[in-house]
């Protein structure tokens, strides 16, 4: 699912215009981006948390000569999805009936 297509989505749930879809859209992404640049967290309960996470330094390779290289440390965006969505995506395994051992 691309953007376009995730606001056609939210428009036909919220019974609102794809312009105010969108509208809405792009500035929940934007406040988000900016709140995780800025090195804040953001929760969405049910959905998941937005972080920035910090990388160390480390020993790589160049792959196309083999050479060693340090890969200086950095900040990345990280995304934990929450108990509801893990659950959605993945149902826990029903407990077995039966044969106790």
């Amino acid at each position: 699912m691309n953007k376009g297509e995730l606001v056609d989505a939210v428009a036909d749930k919220a019974s609102v215009t794809k312009k105010q879809a969108d509208a809405v859209l792009s500035a929940a992404l934007e406040a988000i981006v900016e709140a995780v640049s800025t090195g804040n967290k953001v929760t969405l309960v049910g959905f998941g948390s937005f972080e920035p996470r910090e990388r160390k330094a480390r020993e790589g390779r160049n792959p196309k000569t083999g050479a060693k290289m340090e890969i200086p440390a950095t900040k990345v965006p990280a995304f934990s999805a929450g108990k509801l969505f893990k659950e959605k995506v993945a149902p826990p395994p029903a407990p077995a009936k039966g044969k106790k051992k």
